[in-house]
């Protein structure tokens, strides 16, 4: 069995996301060529469809592109392009909820700092 996609988002998403993880830790370079859509498929257990959709959306993001006839490849300038949209994620979904639930609590942006700086410390 494969590794599992156990998350309530659609898969496509959660390939997209694997490929892009493999390009910001550098496992996967630019200019280097991407899984196939058939080999993705088979390691996850997942339809070729399903796996397409997901590199699509990278193709759509500006961070895979096609050769014809070849594959699909890691665009130039592909981490950077996946490092900003996770930036962008990490903003919304982690500091927007911590200062809203901080402001509900009464923590000021002092005590906020002073406590992001003791978990850097752990």
């Amino acid at each position: 069995m494969g590794p599992s996609m156990d998350d309530n988002r659609p898969i496509f998403v959660q390939i997209a996301e694997r490929i892009e993880d493999d390009i910001i830790e550098g496992t996967l370079l630019e200019e280097a060529q991407a899984p196939s859509t058939t080999h993705i498929a088979a390691f996850y257990r997942i339809n070729p469809a399903t796996a397409a959709k997901g590199v699509n959306l990278l193709v759509d993001e500006g961070i895979l592109y096609k050769k014809r006839g070849i594959g699909m490849f890691v665009a130039t300038g592909a981490r950077q392009i996946a490092v900003n949209k996770r930036k962008e994620q990490f903003y919304e979904q982690y500091i927007i909820t911590m200062i809203r639930e901080a402001q509900r609590l009464g923590i000021t942006t002092d005590q906020l700092k002073e406590m992001i700086q003791k978990g850097e410390s752990n």
